[in-house]
């Protein structure tokens, strides 16, 4: 096996290069995984353009992005040789969350809050890279039935399940989902298959709405361009209108924008539950009317990541509850992820999902 391989290196806002740099070197607990897909993140973005800190201890790199990938394993440490849990060539998907299952949060089942995190692409080098090391723990075969590009919707599909759990949906309720992106997209159709009665998609960008009709949304509204078939000034009044008064049931909010969230605790009804889903930037605040929310006895929850639901968005998408691969707009190859992550940036061509292949 080579030495070397081919890997995006980032290191400060815009600036990440093609480099050759070592293999990893596999220790007792890790596996070595040949990189099959890794899509691109909105967190991803966010660390290019220096949004937000990486998860190293400067907050910079030198760092190789990409958390949501597939693979081939090459080489297997000692730990889960001797357990016989995986051989060179088994198809797989890694859970890039990596808690330590040794500290109170991992105890408790919040494996999402463990204070020992070990994350490739975001505290150790990821899946923009010919290989990538997994600790055992974080790693899935991949059933034979579900394709490398598909595998690589895992990650957020098990994200987009656990903020969906959080909804406890009960059949027949109206459900308003702001944010039309790949996470939105898939949430349509999660809602849909247990028990969602209607779906509103709501966003700022038609193309990205019209995909949403695709996938089992039933009203579509734009709430940003005035000249779209699918603009409303006021979107409390067109809910209304649609439930005879009584507002949404249920409201998840996969985008960072507060505004969005905003919108949903105005668009929701009696004993709503609202989920906050995107991740927000340092220093946002959420307003929220704190009279109406508390007669209307509102419960607004948060989703962070995906504690225990790997099992379950796996069987998902093998199951064909959730249709993915189609989601993907664009494939580039690993020297292109770069002007890939600036392309997402600016919405050139209408993205929905873009996936690098080393």
């Amino acid at each position: 096996m080579a030495e070397k391989m081919k890997a995006q290196v980032f290191y400060e806002s815009e600036k990440m290069e093609l480099e050759d740099i070592p293999v990893p070197r596999v220790t007792d607990v890790d596996v070595l995984v040949k990189v099959k897909n890794c899509g691109v993140c909105g967190s991803d973005i966010s660390y290019y353009y220096g949004l937000s800190p990486v998860g190293t201890a400067s907050g910079k790199g030198p760092l190789v992005l990409g958390h949501e990938f597939t693979g081939e394993v090459v080489e297997v440490g000692a730990v889960p040789k001797s357990m016989k849990l995986f051989k060179p060539g088994d198809r797989v998907v890694v859970n890039p969350v990596q808690q330590c299952n040794a500290c109170y949060a991992c105890a408790s089942g919040h494996t999402n809050l463990c204070a020992n995190l070990f994350v490739p692409g975001v505290t150790a080098n990821g899946g923009f890279a010919e290989y990538c090391l997994s600790r055992y723990t974080g790693l899935f075969e991949l059933p034979d039935s579900v394709s490398y590009a598909s595998g690589a919707f895992i990650e957020p599909f098990a994200c987009a399940a656990y903020g969906v759990k959080k909804l406890a949906i009960e059949p027949g309720q109206f459900v308003a989902i702001f944010g039309p992106g790949a996470i939105g997209l898939m949430m349509i159709q999660l809602c849909k298959s247990v028990g969602a009665g209607k779906v509103a998609f709501i966003g700022t960008r038609d193309y990205r709405l019209e995909e949403g009709k695709k996938w089992g949304a039933d009203y579509l509204f734009n709430t940003k361009e005035a000249k779209s078939k699918h603009f409303v000034k006021d979107l409390k009044k067109a809910i209304a209108e649609l439930t005879h008064g009584a507002l949404a049931d249920r409201a998840i909010v996969p985008t960072s924008s507060n505004e969005a969230f905003e919108q949903a605790i105005e668009v929701t009804g009696n004993a709503a539950i609202l989920v906050h889903f995107g991740l927000p930037n340092t220093g946002d605040v959420i307003k929220v009317p704190a009279l109406s929310t508390h007669t209307m006895d509102k419960e607004i929850r948060f989703s962070w990541l995906a504690p225990l639901m790997w099992p379950t968005a796996i069987r998902a998408i093998a199951e064909g509850l959730v249709k993915v691969e189609s989601l993907v707009t664009s494939t580039v190859p690993l020297p292109k992820a770069g002007a890939a992550i600036r392309a997402l940036k600016e919405r050139q061509n209408d993205p929905v999902k873009v996936q690098v292949t080393p």
